[in-house]
């Protein structure tokens, strides 16, 4: 049960709503978000939720019997929207292109990405500064001085930032740095770092993990919500299975069922969902035919030079003709919706 309380709810209302709890032997647990308070109940037995809804202070009451309850949309009618700021926005019907490369290097190449951006009005512009990389011989990023380099260039030019953060102590010091904080594949379940991500206003995107199951991912979304933060993205990145035909198995059928499931923003990663450059294209557009709110490619001048991932990352030709594609597909997507 999810019970929505008013903004205004003074605490003695508040008192006589844990008390009306208590004694139909609820436990319950305060949430208060950006923008609302909750409190989650779970139940023991049926009650009658009009009871609830009667207290002055209340606005709402639902049933939701699914474990993940803040994220599921058996409460909220309408999906949420995240705001970046600067009119830029993701979901409703809003789609968003994100793009940029798998690892920020130097000064240049932001420079060059970043002018390729915005030839294509594209807004939101991904690169890592700390990569958790399989080898600990690999490049593992610039770290906070390439974050604040790639902040100050995107800035000047109206870009929005998404960049990964790996662990809690690295939050306060990205936190003036980032429009979105990414959480990997493989921190999807690190608790820790969801809870500290709960407690910033800032959007957070996560990804399915590298074996987690649909339920799983929107656990994880759950924990976000439920430490204090409404705006979360979901996102399909291909999983592991027994094939070995391509880096990842993409799970197109995830795109649908979470937009089913909740009523969080769902963004498509094509190019860790296949890994083959010339691939990522026809994956990124099957996305949106699912029902992505939005696609996140790697793209890079010279992909054969990237120093991480350039055989999943697309050259600046092959995404400006993606570009193109999409907006060829926007009157067959109207069609389809």
């Amino acid at each position: 049960m999810i019970i929505q309380l008013q903004q205004n709810i003074s605490t003695t209302n508040k008192e006589l709503l844990h008390k009306k709890l208590q004694e139909l032997k609820v436990k319950a647990a305060d949430i208060v978000t950006q923008n609302n308070q909750y409190i989650i109940g779970i139940l023991s037995k049926e009650i009658d939720v009009r009871v609830i809804g009667e207290i002055e202070g209340v606005q709402d009451v639902f049933r939701v019997n699914d474990s993940y309850k803040l994220v599921s949309s058996k409460w909220k009618v309408d999906y949420t929207t995240i705001d970046l700021g600067d009119g830029v926005t993701i979901g409703g019907n809003n789609f968003a292109l994100m793009a940029g490369p798998c690892s920020i290097e130097n000064e240049q190449q932001i420079e060059s990405v970043v002018a390729c951006l915005k030839k294509n009005h594209v807004k939101i512009m991904r690169g890592g500064v700390y990569k958790p990389r399989s080898s600990p011989y690999a490049f593992r990023g610039l770290g906070i001085e390439g974050l604040k380099m790639f902040y100050n260039i995107c800035k000047a030019n109206g870009i929005k930032i998404i960049t990964e953060v790996m662990q809690v102590s690295q939050i306060d010091e990205m936190v003036d740095f980032i429009d979105i904080f990414q959480v990997g594949a493989r921190n999807t379940q690190n608790f820790n770092l969801l809870d500290a991500l709960g407690k910033v206003d800032k959007p957070v995107m996560i990804k399915r993990g590298i074996s987690g199951s649909i339920d799983e991912l929107l656990q994880s979304a759950e924990y976000v919500f439920a430490a204090g933060n409404e705006k979360i993205l979901l996102c399909e990145r291909g999983i592991r299975t027994f094939e070995n035909a391509y880096r990842n198995t993409f799970d197109i059928n995830a795109i649908p069922i979470l937009k089913e499931k909740s009523h969080l923003p769902v963004i498509a990663d094509p190019s860790h969902g296949i890994g083959i450059r010339k691939h990522v294209s026809k994956i990124a557009l099957a996305s949106r035919i699912a029902g992505a709110d939005g696609v996140i490619v790697e793209i890079h001048d010279e992909p054969e030079k990237a120093f991480s991932d350039g055989a999943q990352t697309l050259s600046f030709n092959e995404f400006e003709l993606l570009v193109q594609q999409f907006k060829l597909l926007e009157q067959p997507m109207n069609i389809l919706n």
